[in-house]
């Protein structure tokens, strides 16, 4: 019996190595300046709300959302990147949550129509959620905790103890609109559960869940739109 390492053995080990390596410095590296970081992600979560709120309230006095002819105006101005910088918009928001989803969703819908502007959110908010899962499976706890605190991730990541219990939490979570699902994403990726199988429950999900937030909060915001005159 050969006692011999193989080239892709001593490949897996150094790269096994870098990306212990790799964690381990940035993990020392959230940890040290965790405090600065959440001050920061503060301020952007207020900004980003502020922001949401202004740009909907722009569109209301140009008569984006009521006159066809303002909102032809409003993408033709945009050019042909609009659908791209709004997919960028929904991507960072769903990595780092600085505004709530529940209030660019229902933008997606008005602006770009119901078909393509469920398209774009669903397209950018899987990619997202892939981005969440294996960010947390590289990197670790620090991270999650650095974006969602630590008392939320002491709060749930018992969880984790049970692999059958946090399936159907987090099965449950995608398919309902009103759960942390940005962060259950992240919890995903530090629990034992594999890609293939967070993929398939996400790609079930989210639909519902965008349909829901889409149609709803355009409701919403139409009735507010109505009552504003």
């Amino acid at each position: 019996m050969s006692n011999k390492i193989t080239i892709e053995e001593v490949q897996s080990m150094k790269k096994e190595h870098f990306d212990g390596s790799l964690k381990s410095m940035v993990n020392s590296f959230l940890i040290k300046y965790k405090k600065k970081f959440r001050f920061g992600l503060h301020i952007l979560n207020i900004v980003g709300i502020l922001g949401t709120i202004y740009g909907f309230y722009w569109c209301y006095q140009q008569q984006i959302f009521t006159s066809e002819i303002a909102l032809r105006n409003l993408l033709n101005s945009m050019g042909p990147m609009a659908p791209y910088g709004f997919m960028g918009i929904q991507i960072i928001q769903t990595v780092v949550p600085v505004v709530p989803g529940a209030l660019t969703i229902p933008m997606g819908t008005m602006i770009f129509g119901v078909g393509y502007g469920f398209f774009l959110n669903f397209v950018s908010i899987m990619i997202g959620s892939v981005l969440n899962f294996a960010i947390a499976r590289k990197i670790g706890r620090p991270f999650v905790e650095l974006l969602a605190g630590d008392k939320k991730v002491d709060k749930y990541i018992r969880w984790l103890d049970d692999p059958h219990r946090f399936d159907r939490l987090f099965t449950f979570g995608m398919f309902f609109p009103l759960s942390p699902a940005d962060f259950l994403c992240y919890l995903a990726g530090l629990s034992s559960l594999s890609f293939r199988k967070y993929f398939v429950i996400l790609a079930l999900g989210k639909p519902i869940t965008l349909l829901i937030y889409s149609y709803g909060m355009t409701e919403v915001l139409n009735v507010v739109f109505q009552v504003l005159g």
